[in-house]
């Protein structure tokens, strides 16, 4: 192995253990690759990480092995990066760190993350998220290119119901994510909701293209709104994250013109430092305006009087909440069903 290498990051410097550790074996891309990829994007991955408590994907031996979550900040973490306190649905806790500074994002490259995955609140108020964040998730025999053409239906939704605007980016797969800055005034439960309605809308707009069933029996081919990362501790790949794929891609934020044009593959930690150099981020803007949930929570309560539509399934670690459904498959509560007589 080579010997450490020191990098400047705000006037901090982070030393990189072990630089020529191969990271992405299908094209060589090293552990100092990675990391200077993160020097490059800096202000960007900043921008989505500020002051938001964030769990760490890590790769310590690259991604060809073993990987795992990291959400406790650990004992050896600088004193320079501070921390939120935050709390589980099990009731259980921690605290994460929460990245302030460019060099924090380099620290965590130094052991191994790839991926960086913020909660959609601020260290200040870790229960009111201050962000709607939507995950377009293609299910088998769909692709990002119906990914895109959800996207832009919802783009119209969110117009439609308090003019709110969306920012997407790709997930590095096949999938598209649009967050919306909000205020933060909503709890965790009362956000998901909103996304509830997002995506029953989007759904009656789209029946053949889009759904918002959450059993994967149910789901066909089409894209599935999953509202359920909008669930406390459920989180999504930031802006600029790297993505453990062999092909080294990165979530890139998009404009709304290159949603369908740009492709996932067009983006990885070779290609997006000198787009990044061309256009800076182009989501720079997107703390600049937060926006109301009131009408689509107003389109909520309008399914739930109207439509009889309330609650959907949470994810199964999650303790049975207040006024949701069975969580029971559709197929095995048929079985289960009592017969006639």
């Amino acid at each position: 192995m080579a010997e450490a290498v020191e990098l400047e990051a705000g006037g901090r410097t982070v030393r990189l253990s072990s630089p020529d550790k191969v990271f992405f074996p299908e094209h060589g891309y090293t552990k100092l690759d990675v990391a200077r990829y993160y020097q490059a994007v800096a202000p960007g991955i900043l921008r989505a990480l500020r002051d938001r408590p964030t769990t760490l994907q890590r790769y310590p031996d690259g991604v060809t092995g073993e990987w795992f979550y990291q959400k406790r900040a650990p004992k050896s973490m600088p004193d320079w990066i501070p921390t939120a306190h935050i709390t589980f649905p099990s009731g259980r806790s921690a605290d994460e760190m929460c990245p302030t500074e460019e060099a924090a994002v380099l620290w965590a490259a130094q052991y191994g993350t790839l991926t960086f995955h913020p909660w959609p609140v601020r260290r200040d108020d870790v229960d009111h998220p201050d962000e709607l964040r939507i995950d377009l998730d293609p299910q088998p025999g769909t692709d990002y290119d119906d990914a895109a053409r959800a996207a832009h239906e919802l783009r119209a939704v969110l117009e439609e119901f308090g003019g709110l605007r969306g920012w997407p980016k790709t997930s590095g797969g096949r999938g598209i994510h649009v967050f919306v800055p909000i205020e933060p005034r909503w709890t965790f439960t009362q956000v998901r909701r909103a996304a509830i309605a997002v995506g029953r809308e989007t759904e009656r707009r789209m029946p053949e293209r889009v759904t918002i069933k959450w059993w994967k029996e149910e789901r066909g081919e089409r894209i599935f709104i999953d509202y359920n990362q909008t669930a406390r501790d459920r989180t999504i790949a930031s802006a600029y994250s790297v993505r453990p794929r062999p092909h080294a891609p990165v979530s890139a934020p998009l404009t709304w013109d290159e949603v369908g044009v740009a492709h996932p593959r067009d983006f990885d930690i070779t290609t997006m430092p000198a787009r990044f150099a061309a256009l800076g981020d182009v989501h720079a803007g997107m703390d600049g305006t937060r926006y109301s949930l009131d009408a689509l929570l107003e389109l909520a309560t309008k399914d739930e009087h109207d439509h009889g539509l309330g609650d959907l399934p949470y994810p199964p670690e999650y303790p049975k909440m207040p006024g949701e459904p069975s969580r029971v498959q559709p197929s095995r509560a048929r079985k289960q069903a009592p017969g006639p007589g």
